[in-house]
Order: structure tokens, then C-alpha cells, then sequence
């Protein structure tokens, strides 16, 4: 019996008479003071000392779980073995949904009763309520008295009149997914690719492909074929996205695509909401999973197709307790299931550019943009050789070709990866650096709000009007460009201009 604790051990168990248990499957057992939920292994781990049969207890139940497949086990072994973490913590991940362990407890909502009588006291709430439960639909109790703007209160008073009656919810299901709802129309590069995915699907063996496109190019297009051809083949998949900013965008090109909604996985996913993609793809019920690094680790009853989509980018990486790289986990995973995996960007990472060049993967590239336009422009500027005028920092190129696009009425974006207005405040006079009490970052200045901000605990203060170390009056000087120092000298270059700052 392997324990999700933080321990390179298996521990033995009896058997009551009459049960029997099988890899994988979920049992609740006695340890120490307490009864833990554990996984049954199939075989031993750790050490394998002689133990009396009498000190052997006995496991409580078989929990009503579906079992973590043959796969989930090797998978979990060597991922421990990979990252030298305790083989308990990894298991530990793959029983994310806690409340899927816990006893089902059915929802219940409220209909009206046909033909019930009209109660004794009608009041005007009683009103609101039974009109809007007379469209036969199924509501709570919460809801149908937050529709009709009263109490539930009112609700529990027309249940016992039999106006409404109690009824079971039924669990939502998930929609059906066409894989031949959309047609697409694509260019020969990215028919040979999409073909070329295809096949490495039907084959139902191990196969990497790295499909690299430029932005725009119709690199989820291409791989959304392969995604039909796994539907096709009454097989799972799941899609891998770096951050959950990215998953609403991606859900309703997915949407338009095969004609309803994959099951979602990440953080942020209400307990029972988990647990319920949890046990679908446990049953196979969940036909797709969208999800972060972690829905890799879903128990997934028939997988056919793993797709990891910008692999280059460093939000698959996990730095706490279990230490990973999703993408290369990714590709353990599928090899170990014997499917294909797609990885999906358009600037791979080294080490998918290497295996690619070495023939480990196979690379499909897709060189111009799915529209058949060409890309754009890029002019880089060297500020060593065009240096902006003294105390701007826009350089003349730049500012012409603004002057350029405003003349046309067309609009500006410029970008800046630094928040605030500089991102460090000093002293002229002794050199005093602002600097995090809390963290030891550099504080940065937010002159549109008067204030010093640490970007990574949240510290703020505002501007002194002297320096804290040696008390010199007006001696601080800010460092360095924020975007509201370029917003500042925007509004002073082009006054007549509307403009706006976007910054979190």
C-alpha cells in the first residue's frame, strides 16, 4: 500500500475475507492514529524488513474510486525516481480532487407540482416564485429565491403547500465533441503537417512531432485534426496550455471547431468541479481535457493523443514540493502509454529545437502565416548609435514613425516590460537605494500614485520628499523608464494625441 505522504515506502495491509483489491484502486486504511486513503502498488518499495504478523492491520474499505490505470503507477515511478521526490508526493498529485474520495452527496432542486392547488396564502413573493417554476426547469432552492427576489424561506413555505417538489439534480454531463463539425480549408504546408499528425495518431504508438509555426501560421488548426483523429478512434486527449489566462481564447476557437466544450483543469476549479473532470476522465466520460501542467496526471481511461502547446514557455516548469518540467513530463508520459505528442510553438525551446534537428522528433514546419500574409516588418534600433534626445528616451526613428501613423489616423501600441514610472529611486547625494524591508527587492516608483511599490510581496510607501539615509532635500532621482514615464513623454510630444495607459 503506497500512503500520498512524503515517503519512499510501501506498507502492508490484511486483507479482510471476502475482499479483494487490484492495483491501483483506493482503499482507506488505519495509520498510525489515523485512516488515510492509499493507493494498493503493485509491488513493494522501500524497505521490505521482516515485520511479526501481528502487528499487521487490516484495510477499512475499497473506496468507490476509479483506479489509477497500470500507466498512472510506472508513470508516478518514474517521475520519482527523475526528480528524486518521494514517490508518495507524486501520487499525491495524481489525487488532486480530494472530494472525488469523499461520499457522493446528491443535489437537490425544485420543480412545480402540475396541477398542485393554489396555496392558502398567496403573497406576492409566493407569486414571483411559483411563475418562474412553472418553466419546468430544475433550480436550487438559493436560486429559484434569488430569481424571484425573496427568502428561501418562501420556497420551503410552497414545498410544504405541494406547490414545488424536491427533485434529485441530475450530474451535468459533458458535451458531445464532433471531430467532423468544421471543415477546414488548409494550404499544402499545413495539410501535409495536419496529414502527417494524423497518422501518428492512427498508428496508436509512441511518436514526438514538434510543429513549428510562425504566429499565425494555423499551428491549432493543424493539430486539431489530430485531435479529431483521436475522437474518431474512441480515444482521449488532452491539451496542455502554459497559463489559464490563455484557456478562454483557446475554448471558444475549440468550441467553434468541434462543436462543443472540452473539460477544463487548473487551480482554479471549484473543489467538486475537479473532482468531477477527476472521475470523467477516470470512466472516459471526459473526451478532451484543456489544462494546465498538471492535467497530466488526470487518470485518463484510454489516452491517445498528448498536445503541448507554446512548449517553449517557462510556465510548465513547477519549483515547489514535486520539481518538473511538464513538456519533457509530457513526453515521458506518452512514451509510456505508447501515444503520440505534439509540441506546439512558434520559437521551441532548445531542447525541442536539438531533438528535432536530431531526428528524436519529428519536425513539421510551417513557414508563412495561415491567411497567406506576410509577417511584419521588424525594424530593431541600436540606442548606442541613435541615442533619444537628452532626458527622452523614445529615439528619433521612433517618434517619426508615430508622427508617420498618427498622420494616417491610424493608432499606436507601444509595449514596455517594466511597471510604474523607473524601476529604481536613488539618492544624488549618498546614493541610497529604496529597497524592500519585507523582501530585499528594489522598490519601484509609481509617480502617478506617489508611491514606492515592491513588485513581488506588495510592500508599498509613499515618496518621501527626503532621503531616508543622509535627509538631502529633493536628491532622489528615478532610474530608468517605466510605462508611465514613457506615457509622460508621449503626452508632451503629442499633446493634440488621445491617449491611453494599460498597465496591471
Amino acid at each position: 500500500m503506497l500512503l500520498p505522504v512524503a515517503l519512499d515506502q510501501t506498507y502492508d495491509y490484511i486483507l479482510p475475507e471476502g475482499m479483494t483489491v487490484l492495483p491501483g484502486q483506493f482503499v482507506n486504511v488505519p495509520f498510525g492514529p489515523q485512516s488515510r486513503i492509499g493507493v494498493v502498488w503493485d509491488r513493494a518499495i522501500g524497505e521490505t524488513k521482516a515485520v511479526d504478523p501481528k502487528k499487521f492491520k487490516t484495510i477499512d474499505m475499497v473506496l468507490d474510486v476509479p483506479a489509477l490505470p497500470a500507466v498512472s503507477l510506472t508513470f508516478a515511478e518514474w517521475i520519482a525516481r527523475y526528480t528524486l521526490a518521494p514517490l508518495g508526493m507524486v501520487v499525491r498529485m495524481m489525487m488532486s480532487a480530494q472530494v472525488v474520495f469523499e461520499p457522493v452527496k446528491p443535489r437537490f432542486g425544485v420543480v412545480a407540482v402540475e396541477g398542485a392547488p393554489v396555496p392558502p396564502r398567496m403573497t406576492p413573493p409566493r407569486g414571483r416564485a411559483l411563475d418562474i417554476a412553472r418553466d419546468g426547469l430544475i433550480r436550487t432552492k438559493s436560486s429559484l429565491a434569488d430569481a424571484a427576489a425573496c427568502s428561501t424561506g418562501v420556497v420551503d413555505g410552497l414545498i410544504a403547500a405541494g406547490c414545488l417538489a424536491e427533485v434529485a439534480i441530475p450530474e451535468k454531463r459533458y458535451q458531445h465533441l464532433d471531430p467532423t463539425h468544421t471543415d477546414v480549408e488548409f494550404i499544402e504546408t499545413q495539410r501535409i503537417a495536419a496529414q502527417a499528425l494524423v497518422g501518428s495518431v492512427e498508428a496508436a504508438n509512441f511518436s514526438a512531432s514538434l510543429l513549428d509555426g510562425v504566429t499565425g501560421s494555423g499551428k491549432t488548426e493543424v493539430y486539431f485534426e489530430a485531435v479529431a483523429a483521436a475522437l474518431k478512434a474512441g480515444k482521449q486527449a488532452v491539451i496542455m496550455l502554459p497559463e489559464i489566462a490563455l484557456t478562454s481564447q483557446f475554448m471558444d476557437r475549440f468550441q467553434r471547431r468541434f462543436g462543443g466544450m472540452p473539460a477544463e483543469w487548473h487551480s482554479a476549479l471549484s473543489p467538486i468541479e475537479r473532482a468531477r473532470v477527476w472521475r470523467g476522465a477516470a470512466t472516459g466520460d471526459v473526451r478532451v481535457v484543456v489544462g494546465a501542467r498538471s492535467a497530466l496526471f488526470l487518470p485518463y481511461n484510454d489516452l491517445g493523443l498528448i498536445v503541448v502547446d507554446e512548449e517553449h514557455d517557462q510556465g510548465y516548469k513547477q519549483d515547489d514540493r514535486v520539481h518538473y518540467q511538464g513538456r519533457d513530463m509530457a513526453v515521458v508520459r506518452a512514451s509510456l502509454g505508447k501515444l503520440p505528442i505534439v509540441l506546439a510553438s512558434a520559437t521551441p525551446s532548445i531542447e525541442s529545437h536539438w531533438n528535432a534537428r536530431t531526428g528524436r522528433y519529428r519536425h513539421l514546419i510551417l513557414p508563412g502565416r495561415y491567411s497567406g500574409t506576410d509577417l511584419p516588418e521588424i525594424t530593431p534600433i541600436d540606442l548606442r548609435s541613435e541615442q533619444p534626445d537628452k532626458g527622452r528616451w523614445l529615439a528619433p526613428t521612433l517618434v517619426e514613425a508615430m508622427k508617420e501613423t498618427l498622420a494616417r489616423g491610424q493608432q499606436s501600441l507601444l509595449f514596455l516590460n517594466r511597471r510604474g514610472y523607473a524601476p529604481l529611486t536613488l539618492c544624488r547625494s549618498c546614493g541610497h537605494r529604496f529597497e524592500c524591508p519585507q523582501c530585499n527587492a528594489w522598490l519601484v516608483e509609481h509617480r502617478f500614485r506617489h508611491r514606492l511599490n515592491c513588485h513581488h510581496c506588495g510592500f508599498s510607501l509613499p515618496i518621501p520628499k527626503t532621503c531616508p539615509s543622509c535627509k538631502a532635500e529633493d536628491s532622489l532621482v528615478a532610474c530608468g523608464p517605466g510605462v508611465e514615464r514613457i506615457a509622460e513623454e508621449v503626452r508632451e510630444r503629442f499633446p493634440e494625441v488621445t491617449m491611453a495607459l494599460l498597465s496591471s
